[in-house]
């Protein structure tokens, strides 16, 4: 017998063209790609009403062999919400490629995802990832130098977020440095220090913030009534 969800699901092809926000992320993104770097693409999607509305409703996220991933807007809203590092720098990505009149809207929205949610959010996630890096460490197993790169980078755009209420995707004059820990040439005991210092910026700037304690719950719902008025109205394509 055939699942329900596999009878009434639409094909995800089809839910690709209600992508109504591309842009690039990743390496290229922050001034660290290479030769033969992957170019990343995030966004999110706002499938018609009738679509949402079925049964077997629609998938939280679009992804494609391709390093492409488009999450359903209430998804989107929600990672947003909780300081999600993927979703935010999505939102202030300078390379967006696909943009719609409601996409343009949340863009100039995006300062009401930034709070002081992103000290606990980023400073967590890194701690928890080179825990495990120094685990693999010590039962002499290799680490990927990139990983190790990005985490660096987080705790930097983290601690710009708090610090100037503008998260940044570029690393600027940090390039140099982050390129050479990609490339296995900084020694770990320099990587771990400078983490180290990092994570005490990060707490110094979450006591001076001008950020909020937390984002604006109000202003993301009203955005998504929005979303799913227009998604509902006659003739919606994008």
């Amino acid at each position: 017998m055939i699942p329900l969800e596999k009878k009434t699901r639409p094909a995800t092809d089809q839910l690709f063209a209600f992508v109504i926000y591309r842009c690039v992320v990743g390496s290229t993104a922050f001034g660290l790609n290479q030769e033969g770097s992957d170019v990343d693409r995030r966004g999110f999607y706002l499938p018609p009403a009738h679509l949402h509305w079925g049964l077997a409703g629609v998938p939280e996220q679009l992804e494609t062999d391709q390093e492409e991933c488009y999450w359903e807007i209430e998804k989107f809203l929600r990672l947003a919400l909780k300081a999600n590092p993927n979703v935010l720098e999505c939102l202030y990505s300078p390379m967006i490629e696909t943009c719609s009149p409601l996409a343009a809207e949340l863009v100039e929205l995006r300062h009401i995802f930034l709070s002081r949610h992103i000290h606990k959010t980023y400073s967590a996630y890194a701690q928890s990832q080179f825990q495990k890096l120094e685990q693999s460490l010590r039962n002499q197993r290799g680490i990927r130098w990139k990983h190790v790169m990005h985490l660096i980078r987080l705790l930097l755009a983290g601690t710009t977020a708090l610090r100037e209420g503008f998260l940044p995707l570029a690393v600027a004059k940090h390039r140099d440095k982050l390129l050479a820990i990609r490339n296995g040439e900084v020694a770990w005991a320099e990587v771990e220090t400078w983490r180290l210092a990092l994570h005490r910026e990060l707490d110094e700037a979450l006591k001076t913030t001008q950020l909020p304690e937390h984002p604006d719950y109000g202003q993301a719902n009203e955005f998504l009534l929005r979303a799913r008025r227009l998604a509902a109205s006659e003739g919606y394509v994008r």
